[in-house]
């Protein structure tokens, strides 16, 4: 793994694995484990996100940290607001000392400058802890940014920073690369969150995002490496691809290992809710390889011919007289056609572009994204095209 700055160490755990370490470049001497444990997908109760399966997620949980997971992440929203609250308990009899725990301020809740600090006690409590470790502004974009700085967000941050509630700040990011600039250069950050992974690779923040913040000293915490599971569950046809490649390894094996090659990338999170999959990862992190990216281009390839929309989300397009996300709807129509999965992209849509009042319905077709547009894309006309599909039931 490349390093850019970041140091790496590795940790022999059984006789079959040995966890790789890194460490933040602003916060030398913290070592975290390049595989971090995502709380968002946790096992459940006949479907339902808000009854965590404490039997089977709290031996799991307890598994990946003996393995050698010590970097826990979870958000004031995650399983309903429970997620928090199984970690508190599951964390209790000697697991919290093992782990750095990262939770997230939910932004969008904020009303006055008072909440910031209610809201984190609320979480101390919820999570039967005296501080957090890892402490994010959750899901900024610019408008979220914007609210932050008029409620003197990063004021109660420090605050709470300096009487030992929360150590070290951060924010993970759902928005334009634009807007991303804009955030690492406003404030002296020790760390970032971003979506990425081997079809992301110009989402939001993406690569160009990464080597911003890399080049600034922020240490990379990488989310969605497997696409919410889709790059796991994959077709048969890219199924075909990575076993012609001669390499051993599953497409969940081959996704994560395109994130870990990205320098800059200190851990990154998966949201484990198998046995299976904990140690399929487990062997990923603890066995690192020269990488071939032919496969994966190969991959890629297959799943843009499945777009409905050639975008590429270089954002050329933006910004938007009327305040569209061009990119934005377009990666939610892509997911919805690459994938077979329109529920989630309708859920993509709609928290990250309907929420933020920059849905496609804004669209007055005035023509100056078109004008702009290397791909020569009919904007307007696929914008109606991508609403229409993602708000249909």
């Amino acid at each position: 793994m490349p390093t850019s700055g970041i140091v790496f160490g590795v940790r022999t755990l059984h006789t079959e694995m040995t966890m790789r370490y890194a460490s933040f470049p602003k916060i030398p001497g913290l070592e975290v484990s390049v595989l971090g444990f995502g709380a968002m997908r946790l096992p459940t109760v006949g479907g339902d996100v808000t009854r965590i399966d404490y039997e089977i997620a709290t031996p799991l949980l307890h598994e990946a940290i003996s393995a050698g997971i010590n970097y826990v992440d979870t958000a004031w929203p995650y399983h309903g607001g429970e997620s928090e609250m199984f970690l508190g308990r599951a964390l209790h009899g000697g697991w919290r000392e093992k782990v750095k725990l990262a939770t997230k301020s939910p932004v969008w809740a904020v009303r006055s400058e008072g909440d910031w600090e209610r809201i984190v006690d609320a979480q101390l409590k919820k999570l039967d802890t005296e501080r957090i470790d890892f402490y994010l502004m959750h899901a900024l974009s610019g408008p979220r940014w914007d609210a932050v700085k008029r409620l003197r967000g990063m004021e109660a941050l420090e605050r709470a920073r300096l009487d030992g509630r929360i150590d070290h700040v951060g924010f993970s990011f759902h928005g334009s690369c634009d807007d991303f600039k804009r955030i690492v250069d406003a404030y002296d950050w020790e760390f970032c969150q971003i979506q990425l992974n081997y079809l992301d690779e110009a989402f939001q923040a993406g690569l160009e995002g990464l080597r911003y913040a890399a080049a600034r000293g922020i240490g990379v915490i990488a989310m969605e490496p497997l696409r919410g599971g889709a790059l796991a569950r994959v077709p048969p046809p890219v199924e075909a691809i990575f076993k012609h490649s001669g390499k051993p390894w599953s497409p969940a094996e081959w996704a994560l290992r395109w994130v870990w090659a990205q320098p800059g990338v200190v851990t990154v999170l998966s949201g484990m809710n198998l046995q299976a999959q904990l140690r399929e990862n487990l062997m990923a992190a603890s066995t690192p390889a020269a990488l071939d990216m032919a496969p994966l281009r190969e991959a890629e390839g297959f799943y843009r011919a499945r777009a409905k929309v050639n975008c590429t989300t270089c954002g050329y397009c933006q910004p938007c007289p009327s305040g569209v996300s061009i990119p934005e709807t377009f990666a939610a129509y892509a997911t919805a056609t690459m994938f077979d999965s329109k529920a989630v992209a309708a859920w993509m849509y709609e928290t990250f572009v309907l929420k933020n009042e920059a849905g496609a319905d804004r669209c007055v077709s005035c023509g100056e994204c078109e004008a702009r547009c290397p791909q020569l894309i009919p904007i307007a006309e696929k914008l109606r095209e991508a609403h229409a599909y993602l708000t249909s039931r």
